[in-house]
This record gives C-alpha cells, sequence and structure tokens, in this order.
C-alpha cells in the first residue's frame, strides 16, 4: 500500500506535535510494514514524523523534492539534517521536472496524488490551506483521505 501524507507546518513542540505523532503513528501500524510505501516531501511536521514512523515500522520510504528546492534545502535551513538522514534511509528520491519542461515544477501535491493509494492529512479541515488542495486533489482522483486533526490539536505558524 501506498500511503502520502500532507500536513500543515509549524505543529513542532507541545501537545499538538504529540497528538499528531501519536495518531500518526496508531495509522501506520494498521499497516503491514512489508507492504507499506510511505511517500512524502518530509517537510518540518507531519511528513517528517510520518516519515520516521514508516522506517520504525519497517516500511519503505520515498521522497519527492520540488523542481526548485535544493536537494536536502538551504544551509541555513534548521531542519536540513533531519531533511538529510530521512533522504538518505529512503527507497527512493523522485526529483520532480521543472514546469518549463513539460513536469510538475513545484506541485509536489499533484505529484504526491499521482504516486499513492491512499492520502493522510493532518489537517483542521478549513479550506485555503496546502493541505486542503492535496486532500481535494485526492478525492478528484478517488483516493482514500484519512484526515487527522486530534481534539486538542492547534495551528502554529506556517514556515
Amino acid at each position: 500500500m501506498r500511503v502520502g501524507i500532507t500536513g500543515h507546518q509549524g505543529l513542532s513542540g507541545g501537545i499538538t506535535e504529540m497528538l499528531v505523532r501519536g495518531e500518526l503513528w496508531r495509522l501506520v501500524i494498521t499497516y503491514g510494514s512489508y507492504e507499506l510505501v510511505g511517500v512524502s516531501c518530509v517537510d518540518e511536521g507531519p511528513e517528517s514524523w510520518f516519515a520516521r514512523s514508516v522506517l520504525e515500522h519497517g516500511g519503505k520510504l520515498e521522497v519527492i523534492v520540488p523542481a526548485g528546492a535544493p536537494v536536502v534545502g538551504r544551509a541555513d535551513d534548521h531542519h536540513r539534517g533531519t531533511r538529510l538522514r530521512l533522504m538518505n534511509e529512503a527507497n527512493a528520491v523522485h526529483r520532480l521536472a521543472a514546469a518549463d519542461r513539460g513536469g510538475l515544477g513545484d506541485d509536489t501535491g499533484r505529484a504526491l496524488v499521482g504516486m499513492i493509494d491512499e492520502l493522510i492529512a493532518v489537517w483542521d479541515g478549513e479550506p485555503g490551506s496546502e493541505p486542503a488542495r492535496v486532500a481535494g486533489l485526492a478525492h478528484a482522483a478517488g483516493l482514500f483521505v484519512h484526515r487527522i486533526w486530534p481534539v486538542g490539536c492547534e495551528r502554529g505558524v506556517e514556515r
């Protein structure tokens, strides 16, 4: 089963991180480790937490990198070390082709939806965010979307 992740950024620290990590783990372990392939951009927060859960459960990880981004992030990116470790543990890293060359460019959401069987959306349910857009793409593609937003969660500052 190929499972992708999208989620609000800025959730690190405090009760929200603890609640979301717990729900991600609870969901990840419902899949057999031999069949699970997690697909993620390994951004800070839910995407990296999901990736780590998949690997700790014994599943495989694939990473999507937008065309316009440095592969492991900028040198001043505080999440760079985590991203690099996850990419090194991944079975595959998919760098998107530039839009002016016929690729998806930086549209990692569209790429993600095209690569998965189910989506996990760590999302408060409100419209207008990237998780809302990706969940909409997944629904339109006929994919099942697991929305995670435990009681007590609060959105932080998006980066």
